[in-house]
């Protein structure tokens, strides 16, 4: 039994038009439920909650205060590789894209981190694309072995897994993995992941109950916001959501709701989440899972990532760079093209070619950030909005 058998059989596109079909009276009677169902949810992702929006957001704020304190948590992706075998149109890293490429080694990582480290970062983000050759699972179990030790807490962002080969890293000191479904719409996800082992739904789906069984205690799940109907891509991810709170009640759970960004291969988003609709998604999200972290990212422009953090965000990133060794221009010697696993060199005076003392960063990025203010920034504009930016929550000694 896995969440694969319960989405099959969920009335989705149903509750969509009910969504849409929805009238003020049974908005406002969804918004005042203590225990809200996923119907209750569609009634408010509707355009008639959508005119209640103060309304919610003044109750998303009190519930996030009330089960999260006045917190922030704080963490950075570092990114370790973007080589990859998928082509997926809408991802910077997809196999075809002709960027520039590079993973780094342990000793490459472990600068990136230092640098991190320095900046006051405590909560690291492992991020790779999907490569075997490249990115093994005995690679990132290295990674996360010569972090641990100063890294209390550590999550991956990488290609899925089997559970058995999850369980190394975990034994190494991980604690949490992240996956976004990217699109819940079986359609549309067919349609834009055209090769590679990504393009298999279910097994991606079922990610999180792997690493659930593997061991971690903190999952993170998603949809990328641009691909499909958003009313559709929430409701489906409120009710993986849901799943994961009963089935893998052990582990803490977060949800993102990251909207596509400019990227490599210029894709452009085929739907449209507007600035009010995310901020009314993440007030519905609060109010049906008043205990689920809500991830705020830098893919969002700074002016709108300030006035969102009242609603109910609970973990931000800050000062992220989308691109391995982006942090302190580590690997860049090692710039190349990949071609479906064969590395070719950069040749000197191509016009992709520059001296090595001359570049600043090693490779290309996943997408453009929309945020680029440093974590102090960050830090600084928690503090004036009246939270506490926290850097690190939890120990390892905890559990020794």
């Amino acid at each position: 039994m896995s969440f694969v058998s319960d989405f099959n059989s969920l009335p989705l596109d149903v509750l969509v038009k009910k969504s849409m079909a929805t009238g003020s009276s049974a908005a406002r009677a969804a918004l005042e439920k203590t225990k809200v169902s996923l119907a209750d949810f569609a009634a408010l992702i509707s355009p008639a909650a959508g005119e209640l929006l103060e309304v919610m957001s003044r109750k998303a704020h009190t519930m996030t205060q009330q089960r999260f304190g006045k917190t922030i948590r704080l963490f950075a992706p570092l990114y370790l590789s973007n080589e990859c075998v998928n082509n997926c149109s809408y991802c910077g890293f997809s196999r075809d894209n002709p960027i520039l490429r590079v993973t780094l080694s342990l000793d490459e990582v472990q600068r990136e981190a230092n640098e991190l480290n320095a900046q006051g970062f405590r909560n690291l983000l492992l991020v790779a694309g999907e490569h075997p050759k490249f990115v093994s699972n005995h690679y990132l179990r290295d990674c996360v072995a010569r972090l641990h030790a100063e890294w209390p807490s550590i999550s991956l962002e990488v290609g899925p897994m089997e559970t058995e080969e999850y369980r190394p890293i975990v034994a190494a000191g991980a604690d949490g993995l992240v996956v976004y479904q990217e699109t819940y719409d079986r359609a549309v996800y067919d349609q834009m992941h055209t090769a590679g082992p990504k393009k298999n739904f279910d097994w991606r789906l079922e990610t999180p109950e792997r690493a659930y069984t593997a061991g971690f205690r903190r999952l993170g799940i998603g949809a990328l916001y641009g691909l499909a109907d958003w009313r559709f891509e929430a409701l489906s991810l409120a009710a993986h959501a849901d799943y994961l709170l009963r089935h893998c009640w052990k582990a803490q759970l977060t949800i993102s709701l990251p909207r596509l960004r400019p990227c490599a291969g210029e894709f452009e988003p085929l739907t449209l989440l507007r600035d009010r609709d995310l901020a009314q998604l993440i007030c519905a999200f609060r109010l049906m899972f008043p205990d689920v972290g809500i991830v705020l990212s830098t893919r969002e422009m700074p002016k709108l990532r300030d006035g969102l953090i009242p609603l109910g965000v609970t973990m931000m990133s800050a000062g992220a760079r989308t691109e391995p060794g982006g942090y302190t221009g580590a690997g860049r010697e090692k710039i190349h093209h990949t071609e479906r696993g064969i590395i070719k060199e950069i040749a000197a005076g191509s016009s992709e070619w520059v001296p090595q003392d001359k570049r600043p960063t090693n490779a290309t990025g996943q997408f453009d950030i929309g945020d680029e203010r440093t974590p102090q920034e960050i830090a600084t504009l928690i503090r004036r909005l009246g939270y506490e930016p926290v850097w690190k929550d939890w120990d390892t000694a905890l559990t020794a």
